[in-house]
């Protein structure tokens, strides 16, 4: 089975930077999939932040939350089975639990922002901003 494990939140400063990774095992990043990122701040819905075509490297970023944009990269390391998030400029609204999911059928445009389109979902890795 496929596993995602998340890690690389902590706690932070208002403006400082975060990498978060995703570990894919039982699965090879390589294939023709999409890696995401998701986030869920306290008492809020998850939400979607960006994804990544794990084969020819396409990204797809959230594109109606204006506050994400510019600050946030996604890439994959093929040989590491491993996705990343480098999240600059974190401010205290960036704090949130991270999960990275895996769609089987590499989702495209609008589609990757549906939950329900994921096959395998990370535990999650708490990133705290303070100001």
């Amino acid at each position: 089975d496929v596993q995602l494990q998340a890690s690389g939140g902590g706690l932070v400063q208002a403006g400082g930077s975060l990498r978060l990774s995703c570990a894919v095992s039982g699965f090879k990043i390589s294939e023709h999939y999409v890696i995401a990122w998701f986030r869920q701040a306290p008492g809020k819905g998850r939400e979607f932040v960006c994804a990544i075509n794990s084969n020819d490297g396409r990204t797809i970023y959230q594109e109606h939350i204006e506050s994400m944009k510019g600050r946030f990269t996604v890439s994959r390391d093929k040989t590491r089975n491993t996705a990343y998030l480098r999240m600059n400029s974190l401010n205290v609204e960036d704090t949130a639990v991270y999960y990275c999911a895996l769609d089987w059928l590499g989702c495209t445009g609008y589609d990757c922002y549906v939950e329900s389109e994921y096959d395998a979902w990370g535990q999650g890795t708490l990133v705290t901003v303070s100001s």
